[in-house]
């Protein structure tokens, strides 16, 4: 895409450059339209006196003619009544047609009537006029100092919308402390300030949903802590005290979860950083259920190994629970990245439900009275991203969810 300060500058010496244009041809063609009109009345008077008169001997006129071309530096002729020459000098002229300007081979001529009938032609010498290099060269001068004096201001004017849409797409990818710099008093300095308040009101807005979901989390804990010791202590029946405790179970898991996405949305950077065997995590984490097998070779990745097992358990939990086992799980490199695929045997999703598999809390309809917390899917796509990758849907395959990851050496 072009840059703005391009087209502006562009525009602006364009238009210089088609002022030029129109003043040299203007120059062109009016340096060829000679005085008319009363000028030539005058000059016609002041020939009529100098000029001999018809009757005088044909040396005298010569002389005359001679004399007058000497004093003006031009080729002069002299014609009678029937256009016949009567003196001359300087270069031969045609006898004139008409009175007036005429153009003729060595330049415009001057055709002046005399009183007595006879015809005076006079060719001025042509006006020194700088040659069209010097002319070029001069409009070029021009030309190039407004060129060099807009470009510092139109540079400068787009430089700043340049900053602004930096601003704009820092706080698009997550950075809520971008802000510009307000330069100026113009209609862009008063957009910066604009964008600076929005992108504050922003940042408090999202401070204040993060610390009251990270709060609620935390005080969610001390109340079933309760609830658990109080029916540990309770005398009710052994089914009842099982579907409390299972019912305390998921609350539990859904206050933990919210308290991981509550932390990644807090921090930028990952809490550890090491080199971890995806292949041997996943063996781990389908040791713990039935009816899973891991499949694939090692392959090195590098981030938080807590998070990495809770991606691929909370994939594992999800097959269990909407899908049908048997349940499995294989790691293997591909074009420099780990591909963890988690398939079961379950119907696949509906075309209209994937887009928001990933989305908080979303649940398929035909599946509503599954158990879970509704977060679990959206966890492994953030813990993907924060890792450098990302998870998606593969009806192709199934029912199957793949998660790619920067593989390490």
């Amino acid at each position: 895409m072009r840059r703005l300060y391009l087209q502006v500058y562009l525009t602006i010496v364009a238009s210089l450059i088609l002022v030029v244009l129109a003043a040299a041809l203007a120059w062109h063609f009016m340096a060829a339209v000679l005085p008319f009109g009363q000028p030539f009345e005058i000059a016609r008077e002041l020939v009529t006196e100098l000029v001999p008169p018809a009757t005088a001997p044909p040396q005298v006129q010569q002389r005359a003619i001679d004399r007058l071309a000497s004093t003006l530096g031009a080729d002069l002729a002299l014609f009678g009544r029937d256009k016949e020459p009567l003196a001359a000098s300087g270069r031969p002229l045609a006898a004139p047609s008409r009175g007036g300007w005429l153009r003729t081979r060595a330049g415009p001529a001057l055709s002046i009537p005399l009183a007595d009938g006879r015809w005076l032609v006079v060719r001025m010498p042509p006006p020194h006029r700088p040659s069209g290099f010097m002319i070029a060269a001069f409009l070029g001068a021009i030309a190039l100092a407004v060129a060099l004096g807009a470009w510092p201001i139109v540079r400068r004017l787009t430089g700043r919308l340049e900053r602004l849409q930096h601003g704009v797409e820092s706080l698009g990818a997550g950075d809520l402390a971008a802000r510009v710099k307000v330069e100026g008093r113009d209609e862009v300095a008063r957009l910066a300030q604009s964008f600076n308040h929005a992108a504050a009101r922003i940042e408090n807005l999202v401070g204040a949903h993060k610390m009251l979901l990270a709060n609620a989390s935390h005080e969610l804990r001390t109340p079933l802590t309760r609830i658990r010791l109080g029916l540990e202590l309770a005398e009710a029946p052994p089914e009842r005290k099982a579907e409390l405790e299972k019912d305390i179970a998921e609350l539990d898991q859904l206050v933990d979860e919210i308290l991981l996405v509550s932390r990644l949305d807090v921090t930028e950077q990952l809490d550890a950083r090491e080199d971890v065997d995806l292949a041997a995590l996943a063996a781990e984490e389908c040791a713990r259920y039935e009816d899973c097998s891991v499949a694939g070779q090692p392959v090195m990745v590098r981030g938080d190994p807590m998070l990495l097992r809770r991606m691929i358990r909370n994939l594992v939990e999800n097959a269990k629970q909407h899908g049908k086992p048997p349940i499995e799980v294989t790691v293997e490199r591909q074009d420099g990245r780990a591909v963890l695929r988690v398939s079961d045997h379950g119907a696949v999703i509906a075309e209209e439900a994937r887009e928001r598999l990933f989305s908080p809390f979303y649940r398929i309809p035909e599946r509503s009275g599954a158990k879970g917390t509704g977060l679990g899917l959206a966890l492994v796509r953030q813990i993907a991203r924060r890792h450098g990758g990302d998870v998606g849907y593969d009806p192709a395959r199934g029912n199957c969810f793949t998660v790619t990851l920067p593989a390490g050496a």
